[in-house]
């Protein structure tokens, strides 16, 4: 496997950004109020997970926190006052911005990990449902926040919770506040691993390894063709477009040579 190394790392005020050996690690970097989001992070955040997506060196993209806590959503200190939320218009505006974060990391094409290494709550409970993985620490928690500050599950939860759980369990959670706890996490199914405090991150790195040295365009048009809310008829004609796509992928080629040879297949990651 040739994977060339593009070494990028850039340090945002709020946000640490790192592609190395086709992964791109992203890190949201207020460790102090457990990576809670302003409105100026989640700028950043939006910038990084689409410069992730369009860089042609990254094979699989891995989101976690700083210090003790994965994301406590929003920045509640900063909450009253703020000029967005007195103008609906503005607001909207804001919660767009939200929820585009779960719409880059459940609909961009390349495979997404959630490196769960603390509390991820409210919005930051919904950026890690909507990574197509999630691996979670033994002290971490997911907590659909909401409605304990009298809000709705509007930046994603209340639809990526019943995708990934079904609508009786995610009600019980979206409706009650309740903290998801490792063990009802991995029963489940919500999470793929819970691995000890502090290992996280190296889990993450492993899942992500293991994702880049895949052929490429078969894992992204696999991505793409779950879809819970499609009939087996737009599945079917989805898949024959994507197949066909495959079969005419260098990969797919490699794949198939290295089989018949008896070895591992040699893909050239600077194509």
């Amino acid at each position: 496997m040739r994977v060339r190394n593009s070494g990028i790392m850039v340090d945002r005020p709020n946000i640490e950004y790192t592609v190395t050996n086709g992964r791109a690690e992203i890190t949201l970097d207020r460790p102090e109020v457990y990576n809670a989001f302003t409105p100026e992070m989640l700028v950043e955040l939006n910038e990084t997970i689409l410069s992730a997506m369009h860089n042609p060196d990254v094979y699989a993209i891995l989101l976690t926190g700083r210090g003790d806590g994965f994301c406590s959503g929003a920045d509640v200190t900063e909450m009253n006052g703020r000029e967005d939320r007195v103008n609906k218009f503005q607001y909207s505006a804001h919660l767009w911005k939200v929820q585009y974060v779960d719409r880059l990391l459940y609909f961009g094409p390349k495979p997404t990990i959630a490196a769960v290494n603390g509390p991820a709550v409210g919005a930051g409970s919904d950026f890690a449902l909507a990574c197509d993985f999630r691996i979670m620490s033994d002290e971490s928690f997911f907590r659909q926040q909401f409605v304990n500050i009298g809000l709705v599950p509007g930046d994603g939860g209340g639809w990526l919770l019943p995708r990934l759980v079904g609508e009786s369990k995610a009600k019980q959670y979206l409706m009650t506040g309740r903290d998801i706890d490792p063990a009802a996490a991995e029963d489940m199914g919500l999470v793929v691993e819970v691995v000890p405090d502090g290992e996280t991150k190296a889990a993450g790195v492993d899942l992500a390894t293991e994702l880049r040295d895949k052929p490429r365009t078969a894992v992204q048009h696999t991505k793409e063709l779950i879809d819970t809310g499609q009939s087996f008829s737009d599945y079917a004609a989805t898949a024959r477009q994507l197949q066909w796509e495959c079969i005419n992928s260098p990969e797919h080629q490699e794949a198939i040579e290295a089989f018949n040879e008896g070895r591992e297949p040699d893909f050239d990651r600077q194509n």
